[in-house]
């Protein structure tokens, strides 16, 4: 087994809401705040965002979205695939991992870390507020204003995503799979309020794994 590695940085080109799970509503306070990081107080982008969104936007370009119920793909689905789809199928499990307890695919193959404020972006301005409204249909006032925190556009991550070789694994084709699912993210979104032109993101180097 070897483990091979890939870093580079997240570059906001909009403004990025990743939910921070806070249910408290403080007077005067921001009513959806982004996640941050518990000793810094600075926001980030866990790890598990990333992965989710890269599995799910790679079902979607693999074409086995859809055969399990809305769950993540896994063996158990492979019989329903067709033919011309296998191998992507398959490849796609061995990256993510099989949940199926007499899987032949085994434990996922890929990591990734949660992204911190790159270094140089630590003084800048790291979250804004930004007002949104619901229009009534009827009079076409706004109405229930609310405040939405977000990472503004301009701001840096560092990321570092790992994946194990295993023997037998085509480690080609493991790192072309994450490479198309960056390009994949950078193509849609990333965290919320993505179809209001939220989390519009850019990798950096993207192919050069070490």
């Amino acid at each position: 087994m070897k483990i091979v590695s890939l870093k580079g940085q997240i570059s906001l080109i909009t403004g990025l809401h990743i939910g921070g799970g806070d249910d408290v509503m403080k007077i005067g306070g921001i009513d959806n705040q982004v996640i941050k990081d518990t000793l810094t107080n600075k926001p980030y982008i866990p790890g598990s965002s990333i992965k989710g969104k890269l599995r799910s936007l790679l079902e979607w370009d693999s074409k086995v979205a859809g055969y399990n119920n809305g769950n993540p793909f896994g063996s158990n689905c492979l019989n329903l695939i067709p033919q011309n789809d296998m191998e992507k199928a398959q490849n796609l499990i061995k990256l993510f991992g099989d949940s199926a307890s007499e899987s032949k695919f085994g434990f996922t193959r890929i990591s990734i870390g949660d992204c911190f404020v790159s270094s140089e972006c630590c003084e800048l301005t790291l979250s804004e507020a930004k007002y949104e409204n619901v229009i009534n249909r009827i009079s076409g006032k706004a109405q229930h204003p609310r405040q939405i925190e977000r990472v503004p556009a301009g701001i840096k991550f560092d990321y570092d995503i790992r994946i194990k070789i295993l023997d037998g694994d085509d480690e080609s084709v493991l790192k072309g799979l994450v490479t198309r699912g960056l390009e994949l993210i950078e193509r849609d979104y990333l965290g919320g309020s993505g179809s209001r032109g939220y989390g519009r993101v850019e990798f950096s180097n993207k192919t050069n794994w070490c």
